[in-house]
């Protein structure tokens, strides 16, 4: 079979990564050599790092039989922008545009499509995956890497191609957006979305909301459906996040729709002054989006910049407290009205999901059939004179705990390892690591998550 172009550069920078990776001498530690992130914890400098040039298109988007092939470190920024023309877009698509493909199978990824397409490793077919042996090779599901795969944060193996399942969408999503004035009638709405896929009469395709405070709190519930009219633009001066409240209902373009958390990364870049009408007229729109910003956390978080300013100030340092965890649906008004009480942060993004399938993934073990909410916040607290400077998080992995919960491991945390290897898959994890990664040349998954500090 002759080769298109894009299989053909895919293969080169395959033999690239495979070489580059060979040339890392046995002992020094292996990283991907990639200028961005997601990760809010930090990454150790690590050499020159492995070579994943050309590893960012998408080689296939097949619209019969609705798949996409992509190469590992693709974005859905990219992706989505193959798929839509066709019609398609990924089952699940991640909020921020510089979400790989691969991140968002070997970690987590989630979105308003979560609550009837559960996770983005659930609509994999297949992949290709460099191991930490230098073993170069196809998983198919009835692989005992493909379940653990998942979650294990690139310390197993680096996904090189994904094959994956699309979904139809239509031109526009409607949007209603849904007030509660608590969060015991927000979970029950929830129960009764996810049970019957619809609300009030009318279907509900995607599913999230935001608790600004517990007395005001939305359920944003988007239907996908051909729309000829004007339709809301919140990449220029308007703020997404702020017309939940100043509106009922709303349309946005498919693609809009899909980005409307990255301008303005939910509602971080109001730490950087964008919210005001001065500072985003002349920021420019190119600039306003989540990498830009992230890039600018690191600086400030390099530099301790946060804490100086504080100290100025005559204020306490300040706790990080960037975190998404998964509580079970029954128990989500519980954590919720406990968060209120011994955090404070808000606003928080609050995203429904169900596992898509029967399978369940040993190194995040989501229940398969049970509902679950992930609540999503990502600010700081002032920290206790005298105290670690981490209560705060290490009492929400106690609570998340206490409730049935899961935390995704994309930020910081504080278990013992004894803590950890109870929740991620523990003995399962170890005999993968043995199995792919016998020399050790990868991280281990608690000293990545845990112990980079």
């Amino acid at each position: 079979m002759q080769l298109t172009e894009a299989r053909r550069s895919h293969q080169e920078a395959v033999q690239r990564l495979q070489t580059s990776y060979r040339a890392i001498p046995v002992g020094s530690p292996v990283r991907l050599a990639k200028s961005t992130s997601n990760l809010f914890r930090s990454r150790a400098a690590a050499g020159s790092g492995l070579d994943v040039s050309g590893l960012t298109g998408v080689l296939e988007v097949d619209p019969v039989s609705r798949t996409a092939e992509v190469a590992g470190m693709c974005t859905y920024e990219k992706l989505v922008a193959a798929t839509v023309p066709h019609g398609l877009t990924p089952l699940v698509v991640p909020q921020l545009k510089t979400i790989t493909l691969g991140g968002a199978v070997s970690g987590l990824g989630i979105e308003a499509a979560s609550f009837r397409n559960g996770l983005p490793h659930e609509s994999v077919l297949e992949f290709d995956v460099l191991t930490g042996a230098g073993e170069h090779r196809t998983v198919t599901p009835d692989d005992e890497l493909f379940a653990g795969f998942p979650n294990s944060y690139g310390t197993l193996g680096y996904a090189t191609r994904l094959r994956i399942e699309l979904e139809p969408v239509r031109s526009h999503v409607a949007l209603r957006h849904v007030r509660f004035e608590n969060v015991d009638e927000l979970c029950a709405a929830v129960a009764q979305i996810m049970a019957a896929r619809a609300w009030e009469g009318v279907d509900v395709d995607y599913l999230d909301g935001v608790m600004f405070s517990p007395t005001e709190s939305y359920l944003t519930l988007g239907a996908r459906t051909e729309y000829q009219g004007p339709a809301s633009d919140y990449t220029g001066m308007q703020i997404y996040y702020r017309s939940i409240q100043q509106r009922d209902r709303d349309v946005l373009r498919v693609h809009d729709y899909l980005w409307r958390w990255d301008t303005d990364w939910f509602w971080c870049s109001g730490a950087f002054g964008v919210h005001h009408p001065v500072i985003r007229r002349l920021w420019p729109a190119r600039l306003r989006r989540s990498d830009v910003y992230w890039k600018i956390v690191t600086l400030v978080n390099r530099f301790d910049l946060e804490n100086r300013w504080e100290a100025a100030r005559g204020r306490p340092h300040r706790e990080r407290v960037v975190q998404d965890v998964e509580i079970p649906l029954e128990r989500t008004a519980e954590f919720l009205r406990w968060f209120v009480e011994h955090v404070g942060i808000e606003p928080v993004w609050l995203c429904p999901l169900r596992l898509r399938g029967e399978r369940t993934w040993p190194l995040y073990p989501l229940e398969s059939g049970r509902d679950y909410v992930n609540v999503g916040f990502w600010s700081s607290v002032p920290i206790t004179p005298g105290s670690t400077g981490h209560e705060t998080n290490r009492a929400i992995e106690h609570q998340v705990d206490a409730l049935g919960g899961h935390k995704s491991l994309y930020s910081d945390s504080f278990y013992s390892r004894e803590e950890f290897e109870a929740r991620y898959g523990g003995a399962h994890y170890g005999a993968l690591k043995r199995r792919y990664d016998p020399d050790q040349r990868l991280a281990d998954l608690y000293a990545k998550a845990v112990h980079h500090r």
